[in-house]
């Protein structure tokens, strides 16, 4: 009986390159197993290039709603930015992959699993951490670190050779480096490797430009419970489908652009341009819902363990002991966010309408410039004469 060997699968030319040299190097029966986490994905085209490549057992995943609700929410009520500007989309989704192409190995009784990130990229460290928290006694083949295929030239000639369909952009050219899912799109590589070239418009797929945006601005209502989305202009939705509505009306008004100069985890710095629609909207509405729901302390703490909890996710730390301390900090008062929040959307901008909650965190009377007795200004003076003293 053959052994068997788990390949992270897109149905793409890299995943098709390596399906094919899996089975050229390796004495071992290939399963072909891909997560559906919301990004575009052609199922048909999945099963007929693993199939035309002898593939028998071919396995998508379902995974939407569990990526929304356990792997982003948590992330959006952590605030997570790394490096000022990148919402960590395609770093939240790896974890869970990994999780599940371990659960689909432990199955099927397979010795190994097999991802196609590059050697030069956070991935390959982002789906062996995973792997290894969740069987750690299952062999990884990283064919990128260990093949003799070093371009992207070398790729083309070999799926050339074996006949692998290649696939072409609008100029005929190898395509951009394209990372998407329900959250949110990556494009990297061609020109954008070169920082001083300008992100052509053909490359956005979730966003239109400001200029093509409406000139009227756009009102979103985001209803919140315990910290998580539950509803977008009163209507109830379930996780993904919250995100994807999100998605649609952030993207018509321009809204979720990034293009950055990252540093990655491995030491070389990587330019990219993601799009984050409702993601954005989504990490302004929980900051918004929070500053009238949640005591300063609390406010305080999450913002100075933002950075590391952000970068713990960039690197592939989301199955770590620090990355789950973390997160029992940030949900410690999570009950206590409840309400909503409506956003003013205009060509790229997003603007803060209005704050809705039940909370008692904000008072109207202690900020009023009415005078009233709610606040004792009296204590104020010796409150700056105890700070006075700290300055020496």
């Amino acid at each position: 009986m053959k052994k068997k060997i788990v390949l992270a699968y897109s149905g793409g030319l890299d995943t098709s390159i390596i399906l094919k040299w899996l089975q050229e190097n390796y004495n071992a029966e290939i399963i072909c197993y891909t997560a559906d986490i919301g990004q575009e994905i052609d199922r048909k085209k999945i099963f007929r290039n693993a199939k035309k490549l002898g593939v028998k057992n071919i396995i998508i995943q379902d995974l939407k709603d569990i990526f929304v609700k356990d792997y982003v929410y948590p992330m959006i009520r952590g605030h997570a930015i790394y490096e000022g500007v990148y919402l960590l989309g395609t770093s939240i989704a790896r974890p869970l992959i990994a999780k599940d192409q371990i659960r689909i190995a432990k199955k099927f009784n397979a010795y190994a699993v097999s991802h196609g990130s590059t050697g030069k990229g956070n991935d390959q460290v982002r789906f062996e951490l995973g792997y290894h928290y969740f069987g750690p006694k299952i062999k990884v083949i990283a064919p990128w670190r260990i093949w003799n295929l070093k371009s992207r030239s070398d790729l083309i000639n070999y799926a050339k050779k074996n006949k692998i369909e290649i696939p072409k952009d609008k100029k005929g050219a190898p395509p951009f480096s394209v990372d998407d899912n329900i959250f949110h799109t990556s494009t990297e590589g061609k020109l954008l490797e070169n920082p001083k070239n300008s992100a052509p418009e053909s490359i956005f797929q979730r966003t239109v430009s400001p200029e093509k945006a409406p000139n009227k601005s756009s009102i979103v209502k985001i209803d919140f419970k315990s910290g998580d989305p539950i509803a977008v202009n009163g209507e109830e939705l379930s996780p993904s489908k919250l995100l994807r509505k999100l998605n649609d009306i952030a993207g018509k008004n321009a809204v979720g652009r990034v293009d950055l100069v990252e540093n990655r985890f491995i030491g070389i710095k990587s330019r990219g341009v993601y799009e984050t629609p409702g993601g954005t909207l989504l990490m302004h509405a929980h900051r918004a819902i929070e500053s009238v729901t949640l005591d300063k302390d609390t406010m305080h703490k999450k913002e100075k363990i933002m950075p590391r909890y952000a970068e713990l996710i960039y690197n592939g730390y989301w199955f770590s002991k620090e990355r789950f301390k973390l997160q029992r900090i940030i949900d410690l008062k999570r009950s206590k966010v409840n309400g909503s929040v409506k956003l003013r959307l205009y060509k790229g901008n997003v603007i803060i309408h209005s704050r809705i909650t039940k909370s008692s965190a904000y008072s109207m009377k202690k900020v009023s410039f009415e005078e009233n007795k709610t606040f004792n200004k009296s204590n104020v003076e010796r409150f700056i004469n105890f700070h006075k003293k700290k300055l020496k």
